[in-house]
């Protein structure tokens, strides 16, 4: 796992009227602050990918389909450094991931409908100066396959 990257396994309870899921609370380990909630869909088999901040660690989970997130650490003074995570969560594997600052992550919907994500980021996202910075899904700097492993 990379390094400052850590994941729960997403308390599900279910009742004759339905269920809830609980995805981020005070009391985690992990949590730091509160900054905002967003959510964010990504159509079957697109990829969003990818970005890093330098502030923000984020908090994902996958409430609606599932998708693939892919993480690469980036920072040259980690453990980790270079190191790849691949996880699948969603409906099929309810997960919260917390992706630490510089950490790399992308996303791809592989469910046939839309997969909705929440992310519950430690900061707010600002319009006119935001951490959030931009790497092309297909770039070679990153050492990873979007497609299909079949087999």
């Amino acid at each position: 796992m990379i390094q400052g990257v850590e994941t729960k396994k997403l308390r599900v309870i279910p009742d004759e009227r339905g269920m809830l899921m609980e995805i981020l609370r005070s009391d985690d380990t992990f949590f730091k602050k509160f900054g905002q909630v967003y959510l964010s869909i990504v159509n079957p088999g697109v990829i969003k990918a990818w970005h890093y901040h330098k502030f923000q660690t984020d908090h994902f989970a996958v409430i609606k389909g599932m998708a693939k997130v892919v993480l690469y650490d980036q920072r040259k003074k980690s453990k980790t450094y270079k190191e790849i995570n691949e996880f699948f969560i969603g409906e099929q594997n309810p997960m919260l991931i917390v992706i630490p600052p510089y950490v790399v992550h992308g996303m791809k919907g592989i469910s046939v409908e839309p997969t909705y994500l929440i992310n519950c980021p430690t900061e707010l996202y600002r319009y006119n100066k935001p951490d959030e910075f931009r790497i092309k899904p297909f770039d070679k700097k990153i050492p990873y396959n979007w497609e299909l492993k079949h087999g």
